[in-house]
């Protein structure tokens, strides 16, 4: 599986849309830098995605989301692949037992397919949509999640890069 986390939150970050011809849609936004992180690890071989909405990126949370991933494959061993971040240090980390944290280069978010979803996240879920509060963030990230983690089929399409799959 590869794991990232991204940050979600109140600033939005007007995007292109579809309107009639000849007019100009009016595509709201705002500035209110709350925010909140959203874990995800995914499988590129059978799509599966695993997705955790917690408060900071920070080595506690990290330890939080692999404990959630231990506790729904626990009859899995899971080589886990992750970037850089500081909240993935190895070192203090808390492994479960039935994973291996690999690193995958540092500054290198191509080769991390998980970044693909997030994109994709941003595009259908969050384009010219404004938030009254953090609880609305939250929800609709959660919602979003539920889709990703409901369907294999897409995950495998957006994380299935040639050179993973032929590793495996």
């Amino acid at each position: 599986m590869f794991q990232d986390e991204a940050r979600f939150g109140r600033i939005t970050d007007p995007k292109r849309c579809w309107a009639p011809k000849g007019t100009r849609p009016h595509v709201p936004s705002q500035i209110i830098r709350e925010y909140t992180y959203l874990y995800g690890a995914v499988s590129p071989q059978d799509g599966k995605a695993d997705f955790l909405v917690l408060p900071s990126m920070n080595l506690i949370n990290m330890e939080i989301f692999l404990q959630e991933v231990r506790q729904r494959y626990p009859d899995e061993y899971i080589c886990m692949f992750v970037d850089g971040a500081p909240g993935h240090s190895l070192k203090g980390l808390k492994v479960p037992d039935n994973m291996t944290i690999e690193s995958i280069p540092a500054y290198s978010p191509d080769t991390n397919p998980t970044e693909n979803i997030w994109d994709d996240i941003r595009e259908k879920f969050f384009g010219n949509v404004v938030f009254d509060s953090m609880d609305a963030v939250e929800e609709h990230l959660c919602e979003a999640a539920r889709a990703y983690e409901e369907n294999h089929e897409k995950i495998k399409s957006i994380t299935g890069w040639h050179w993973i799959l032929s590793a495996l």
